[in-house]
């Protein structure tokens, strides 16, 4: 097959030879416009041309170049508040001869400022099960640091730890709401071992919810996606904007490989900050609660059905007496369409909104009701423990 492959480029190309020279004999002004064309798909020969080419190319490069030197400048003021993390923890993968052996977990982080404390904000499964004194941090200046103390959230994978150094650099947080798809983005980290590595592309996505991430317990999803190259060891590593501000911290990727594959996902700083600033300054989290059974099962059909040109907010199944809901008066089958403004994408989304908003906030429900629009008030409370919903 690879010979024959061969023979036809030879045939093909002698064909065009003989043309050629079918075009000499016939006529030497047909021969020179068309070695001229010829040559023209691969750029001007004359030199006049080529000039302007050469000037055309100068411009244009100035404005990669602009962009060139905002991301060395991003990788300078932020590569040094970036951290590499080795955690020890027991039984997490394997058993041997009846105990628990010790696996080594690699990831990154980043040095911020929190409530006069400087931490480390990286990813719960990052260092799950460790114990401070099971736990080096690699810092950009080569020191290897361990942490005083390790706060962590199964359900948001939210770790921050604090760490008793005050001569290092921390990086600003930027804000994630105001984060639009498009928007280019670096982000840092470890992949696979190579510290202080740093990737460049821009928001894919917002609001990504529903990810199977394995057999963790990350119940409150709404990650940012981002195409810049993720892979395992960026864990718990900073999704910075280009005013060199942390957006977001890197968290998973969707692979068929287990490698890079231009889909990976950050916890929006936002979120992420909610959590870790109740972490740091209490030990524990509070998470507000609504008092309602919504329905996983509200899909396109049922949204025509209440009067929906398309599938948007959650409907809900039951409402838990005495709660926030009930006291505002909310029923089942009630469409919520919005809270506090924002549209509601599906049920997911409404649990993840309540659930990151403080406790005793005053929300503002829009609630679809037998056709009608209503505006419900209600006063969240402290979320008890095991609530079905939000």
């Amino acid at each position: 097959m690879i010979r024959k492959r061969f023979i036809w480029a030879i045939v093909s190309f002698a064909f065009v030879l003989s043309g050629g020279v079918y075009a000499v004999e016939a006529e030497e002004a047909g021969r020179v416009r068309t070695i001229t064309i010829a040559v023209d798909r691969y750029g001007p020969m004359d030199q006049q041309a080529r000039a302007a080419l050469q000037q055309q190319l100068a411009d244009a490069v100035k404005v990669l170049q602009a962009q060139a030197n905002a991301t060395r400048l991003i990788a300078k003021l932020v590569g040094p508040a970036v951290v590499h993390i080795e955690a020890e923890v027991l039984g997490r993968r394997a058993l041997q001869h009846g105990a628990a052996r010790p696996v080594e977990e690699a990831g990154s982080g980043i040095l911020v400022k929190l409530a006069g404390k400087t931490c480390v904000f990286t990813n719960r499964h990052v260092i799950a099960g460790a114990s401070p004194e099971k736990v080096r941090i690699s810092l950009a200046d080569g020191r290897i640091i361990q942490p005083l103390r390790i706060w962590s959230d199964p359900e948001t994978d939210v770790a921050a730890m604090e760490v008793g150094v005050e001569d290092v650099v921390t990086a600003p947080l930027g804000n994630s709401d105001e984060v639009e798809i498009g928007d280019f983005v670096l982000a840092f980290g470890s992949p696979f071992g190579l510290s202080h590595s740093v990737t460049f592309g821009i928001i894919s996505g917002k609001g990504r919810r529903d990810l199977d991430l394995g057999d963790s317990n990350v119940r409150l999803q709404d990650f940012l996606q981002t195409d810049a190259a993720i892979n395992p060891g960026n864990s718990g590593g900073p999704l910075v904007n280009l005013n060199g501000e942390v957006i977001g911290i890197n968290t998973a990727i969707a692979s068929s490989s287990g490698g890079n594959e231009g889909v990976g996902f950050a916890i929006p700083i936002n979120t992420f900050l909610f959590t870790a600033k109740q972490l740091v300054e209490k030990g524990t989290v509070t998470r507000a609660f609504l008092g309602v059974t919504l329905d996983a099962r509200f899909d396109y059909q049922a949204a025509q059905q209440a009067g929906l040109q398309q599938l948007v907010g959650t409907r809900v199944v039951t409402v838990t007496p005495d709660s926030p809901a009930a006291k505002a008066g909310l029923q089942p089958g009630d469409i919520i369409l919005r809270m506090d403004g924002k549209l509601i994408e599906n049920d997911a989304h409404l649990i993840t909104l309540v659930n990151m908003s403080e406790v005793g906030k005053e929300i503002t429900l829009q609630v679809l009701r037998n056709g009608q629009m209503l505006d419900v008030k209600a006063v969240l409370v402290a979320r008890p423990q095991n609530p079905a919903q939000g």
